[in-house]
């Protein structure tokens, strides 16, 4: 077996190799990048400058750094729109999408449509982007002094993701997130993910401290002979306040 392994990465090498021959770096393709990072830099540029046209002119850039930097360009500007929002979430380039949950989570209106497209990555079959954007609608939804703002169907699809999703960090983040956002009807599923790996019911007691009950006194209770120390730091932090 070794040896078949062996032959197979040489093979693979070889073709390597062999593609580098056929595709060397040509003038026009390292001219090409060079020309890509000046526009990033000239975008990111834009974006400490007020430069306001420049940043909105990469937004159509042919280079995906080149509008993920544009887009950030314009957060940081003041002049991102829910407009904007929609297009960086529909974007072909993952890294563009990446960095618009990131720009969703701080956006101040709570546009219906970004909502949708955030909801759709987190029950999406890309984990990271399913991970950032559960995150970001925790962000966007937090609970206020006049109570939890998330609408049922953000408060669905977060537990659905808490309790039942295959990658750990994004039954995490959705964890975290209905602990943000503390709307008592997502308790149970904050509840169950004190159940879950390690990783999760650190971040699950943490989002307890959101709710209140008898339910969450024992949750905390039982939190503090978990395994984990970080568990049970938690817990007894909860508890002594």
């Amino acid at each position: 077996m070794s040896s078949g392994s062996g032959l197979d990465s040489d093979s693979d090498s070889d073709s390597m190799r062999r593609a580098c021959h056929d595709n060397p770096p040509t003038v026009e393709r390292m001219s090409q990048a060079r020309s890509y990072d000046d526009e990033r830099l000239q975008v990111i540029r834009a974006g400490h400058t007020g430069d306001g046209a420049t940043a909105r002119a990469g937004v159509s850039a042919d280079d995906p750094a080149v509008r993920e930097a544009a887009f950030g360009a314009l957060a940081r500007l003041g002049a991102l729109t829910d407009d904007d929002l929609l297009l960086a979430l529909r974007d072909c380039a993952t890294r563009v999408v990446r960095r618009a949950t990131e720009l969703a989570a701080a956006a101040g209106s709570l546009n219906d449509s970004v909502d949708a497209l955030l909801l759709g990555l987190v029950g999406g079959d890309d984990d990271a982007l399913a991970e950032s954007a559960a995150w970001s609608l925790g962000e966007r939804h937090q609970s206020h002094d006049d109570g939890p703002t998330a609408p049922p169907n953000v408060c669905d699809a977060l537990t659905a993701a808490a309790t039942s999703h295959h990658d750990a960090l994004v039954r995490e983040a959705a964890t975290a997130a209905l602990g943000c956002i503390a709307n008592p009807s997502t308790l149970w599923a904050v509840l169950a993910a004190c159940k879950d790996k390690a990783t999760v019911r650190r971040r699950a007691v943490l989002a307890l401290a959101a709710f209140e009950g008898p339910d969450v006194d024992a949750a905390l209770t039982a939190a503090k002979d978990d395994r984990d120390w970080q568990v049970r730091q938690a817990a007894e932090d909860l508890l002594a306040e």
